[in-house]
């Protein structure tokens, strides 16, 4: 499209006369202060009542107008109002060639350049009293003069104008120091502090103050990071571990890349497996008849050390079809890795088996899982149907209790209810246990991905089990569900 004058008789077009430029209508500027706006306002509707046309039928922001319409050959800046090319006002009707405003000097232009003239002047008295000059030629400081004066004439306007940006550019900082400042707090020390129930939603402990003795356990042993300091990292480890985030959240969260959050995630868990291995013990026979809860010394004596039960994750699907059929599980209908646990009458967690496949069997894990390497003669098992273990338990000179069988019979005995009613009274805090570790770190709830089932080659040990073990050690930290009373 051909550039024209918009001025009523102007004939000038870009692809004639290409050495005019040509100006589109002032536009206001409403994101500089307010000052900006209403000068930017002002001098867009002084443009109008020059052209002083209707352009009603016409798009008003696409009109031109060229160059020899202004007295320099150019307009003037914004804040210099003073300037008589702050505005179009030269040849605005032109018949023919007839002009009514003639080429002349008017008198606003013989006054603003009056003005700058003094300026000038002033500007070199100042330059010549203030500052010592070496001898140098006459055109240099000429030169000289003449660029700081072109740098330093501002009026009033100007003036109001620069302190509009001014105080813009100071509000527009202040703003962006305080996001950083929020920035930077958020999930810091100082967003927890005194927030229990944050504490609590994000990361499953119980108080801030429960927190802080974790991190400092295991601070000397985090390695340090780039992208978070060693808090924030744990942190992010127990977010994902509570709440089962994405490593992409946690990458919008955090600000920091998706590989950033896997390597922070992996290593802070690995640190967490190695330092929080003795938050779940098996406790020495003495201290466990010392803390008997009354619910047990009822029905079992003193001599019961275990509840034992397992319970299942989900896994992908693995893409190896023996491992497809060694995690399938019947009961779940779903590929599964298993965990042996089991729990002291107090309510603690005191064994965790690694992770096995879906189809085993509960009699074989807990027979190959390394459990029955901590029984002592005389201990008493509390589990499930399924764990039908009398004989390897006997082995070590131990004692199970199950529920009875009605398999082959018509109906229990009554000794066989009670027994089996005084059982199930006590054996229902495992799964309190079980539904706890599941419910406050809901990983394990989740599907896990299958790049958790893949060990380190030098300690055969999966990120799946260290998870496991690393969520019942942040269960022991919080209260029992079993009640002593």
């Amino acid at each position: 499209m051909v550039l024209k004058c918009a001025i009523i008789g102007c004939s000038n077009r870009k692809d004639r006369e290409k050495d005019l430029q040509y100006y589109r209508l002032p536009a206001v500027i409403k994101n500089q202060g307010i000052e900006c706006e209403k000068l930017s306002d002002d001098r867009r509707r002084e443009w109008l009542a020059n052209i002083n046309q209707n352009f009603k039928d016409k798009n008003i922001d696409n009109i031109r107008i060229c160059s020899a319409h202004f007295i320099s050959g150019k307009r003037a800046e914004l804040y210099d109002r003073s300037n008589p090319d702050w505005c179009p006002t030269q040849r605005l009707r032109m018949e023919g060639n007839v002009q009514e405003n003639s080429l002349g000097t008017t008198p606003s232009v013989s006054r603003y350049n009056r003005v700058q003239d003094r300026k000038r002047r002033k500007l070199e008295l100042f330059v010549e009293t203030n500052h010592e000059s070496d001898n140098t030629s006459s055109s240099t400081s000429v030169e000289k003069t003449t660029n700081v004066s072109s740098q330093t004439e501002v009026d009033g306007t100007h003036l109001k104008g620069m302190d509009c940006e001014i105080n813009a550019l100071r509000l527009e900082i202040k703003t962006l120091k305080e996001e950083k400042e929020m920035n930077d707090n958020r999930y810091s020390e100082k967003d927890f502090a005194n927030n229990d129930e944050k504490v609590k939603n994000f990361t499953g402990l119980c108080k801030f103050t429960l927190l802080m003795t974790l991190f400092q356990y295991l601070e000397p042993f985090m390695q340090s990071s780039d992208a978070l300091d060693k808090f924030k990292c744990l942190v992010l480890t127990l977010m994902r571990l509570r709440l089962n985030l994405s490593v992409l959240f946690l990458s919008h969260e955090f600000k920091i890349s998706k590989s950033s959050v896997s390597r922070i995630f992996s290593n802070v868990t690995d640190v967490m497996y190695q330092r929080m291995k003795p938050f779940v013990h098996w406790p020495d026979r003495e201290s466990l008849q010392k803390t008997m809860p009354m619910q047990f010394r009822k029905h079992f004596g003193k001599k019961c050390a275990v509840i034992i039960d397992c319970f299942e994750v989900f896994i992908e699907r693995p893409s190896n079809l023996k491992a497809r059929a060694e995690t399938w599980s019947s009961y779940k209908h779903h590929n599964t890795v298993k965990f042996l646990i089991g729990i002291t009458p107090q309510g603690t967690i005191s064994f965790i088996s690694k992770a096995w496949g879906g189809r085993v069997s509960d009699k074989y894990i807990t027979e190959h899982s390394g459990f029955l390497n901590k029984l002592l003669p005389g201990d008493l098992i509390l589990a499930d149907r399924g764990f039908d273990i009398r004989d390897s338990v006997g082995a070590m000179c131990a004692q199970v209790n199950i529920p009875a069988f009605t398999k082959g019979k018509d109906q229990l005995s009554p000794a066989d209810i009670e027994t089996t009613r005084k059982l199930a009274n006590v054996r229902i805090h495992v799964e309190r246990v079980i539904g706890t570790v599941r419910q406050k770190y809901t990983i394990l709830n989740g599907t896990i991905p299958i790049s958790f089932l893949k060990s380190a080659p030098e300690n055969n040990i999966t990120m799946i089990d260290k998870t496991a073990h690393v969520c019942c050690s942040l269960v022991n930290l919080n209260d029992s569900v079993v009640g002593f009373e």
